[in-house]
């Protein structure tokens, strides 16, 4: 039997796991990064600068078994900071057990704490699991995304 999932803030220490995490992920969506990418981004998360992002993880069991990164961000058309969500990951063993949900709900309570009403992400058509859960969790815009 499995205990609760517990979410908190990264640490230092977790880096091998949260590189292992986040490789998973990356690879999911077919990417891979050099291992330069992955130590600033893993400094910047650990780190104090408030326009840097910042990382949730979740923990079961004394492992990590997901993790969300997220930014707050000054928008145009309101005085408050939005929050984007960028990468949310669970293990696949996981998934469908409340991490991802959790995880998303950690970063909304964060939002409502810094005064931001809106969290927003982005996923992949073909995500169809996750996509379940944010559907149940969020609202789907009309927007599409363009990239140079």
């Amino acid at each position: 039997m499995t205990s609760q999932v517990t979410i908190r803030t990264l640490r230092t220490d977790d880096r091998p796991e949260w590189a292992e995490l986040w490789h998973d992920y990356l690879e999911f969506y077919e990417t891979s990064l050099p291992d330069a990418v992955y130590d600033t981004t893993f400094a910047r998360l650990i780190g104090d600068d408030p326009q840097d992002f910042s990382c949730f993880v979740a923990e079961q069991d004394g492992q990590l078994v997901g993790l969300t990164h997220y930014l707050f961000h000054r928008h145009a058309w309101t005085q408050d900071n939005t929050c984007y969500l960028q990468d949310l990951y669970a293990r696949p063993e996981t998934r469908g057990t409340g991490v991802g949900r959790a995880l998303i709900e950690a970063v909304y309570a964060t939002a409502d704490v810094q005064g931001s009403g809106s969290v927003y992400w982005m996923t992949q058509e073909f995500n169809h699991t996750a996509r379940k859960l944010y559907d149940r969790i969020g609202k789907q815009t009309p927007f599409i995304r363009y990239q140079r």
